[in-house]
């Protein structure tokens, strides 16, 4: 066995939490993982702080308009992968930032929920190449999420006001540069490509090219496990 199968996850947690900015975050990121941990009996959550409202290049659309028209289209996708919940702190695009206030919300969703697992994106994955780099609302949000993970969620100082304590044991950071594990989803990627799909807002003329690019970005990662798709995130194991 190489060592990339043996750094394939198999367990499922009870209960996970999903934190992320834009409607289509979570599917795109690991939609087949919550899919595939949704069907095994886990109870899946997800949490939104950016509203979606600068997603569309028509300048003559209502932003409110967009960020409702993103909202139905997340509310659709994240029932095909079984999610249980679906939060919104409805924060501009573009101006998620990692303060108080959002650190507070993501402490008492994470001490309401009392998940054993959090996923958000990796903040320190920044350069993506030479012509991509990470958005800074992914960036914040994925600071903002751990810093409110640990050590205030588990911490009756913190936010006293947010719940009981929760101590969250494990983080999975995706879009990581350094990916430490990987989850098989060849079941579930179908469903994962369907849940994309529901962003219709966002694929304006992509025609099936999304289906292909997530498809391809599953088989690369695939390839690093040893499974024919999969999904790579960054492990914190926080005891």
């Amino acid at each position: 066995m190489t060592m990339s199968q043996r750094s394939v996850l198999s367990t499922v947690p009870e209960r996970a939490l999903a934190v992320y900015a834009h409607p289509d975050d979570p599917d795109i990121s690991c939609g087949g993982t919550l899919a595939k941990w949704a069907l095994a009996g886990c109870e899946v959550h997800v949490l939104l702080s950016a509203a979606g409202d600068k997603g569309s290049a028509d300048p003559s659309q209502d932003p409110s308009d967009v960020a409702r028209r993103r909202l139905e289209e997340a509310r659709r996708a994240t029932s095909l992968l079984g999610v249980k919940s679906l939060d919104h702190l409805d924060r501009p695009d573009g101006e998620v930032e990692n303060d108080r206030p959002l650190r507070q919300a993501i402490v008492a969703a994470v001490r309401r929920l009392r998940p054993e697992v959090v996923v958000c994106p990796d903040p320190t994955a920044v350069f993506f190449g030479t012509h991509h780099f990470n958005h800074r609302d992914h960036r914040a949000i994925g600071w903002a999420t751990l810093d409110a993970v640990a050590p205030a969620s588990g911490s009756p100082h913190y936010f006293p006001d947010a719940g009981e304590p929760h101590h969250v044991p494990t983080v999975l950071l995706s879009g990581s540069l350094e990916p430490n594990v990987w989850i098989d989803i060849t079941s579930t990627i179908d469903i994962k490509v369907q849940a994309v799909g529901c962003h219709a807002s966002q694929l304006v003329d992509a025609n099936d090219w999304y289906a292909s690019a997530l498809r391809d970005g599953a088989e690369e990662a695939g390839r690093q496990a040893g499974v024919r798709f999969g999904e790579a995130f960054r492990r914190l194991d926080l005891g």
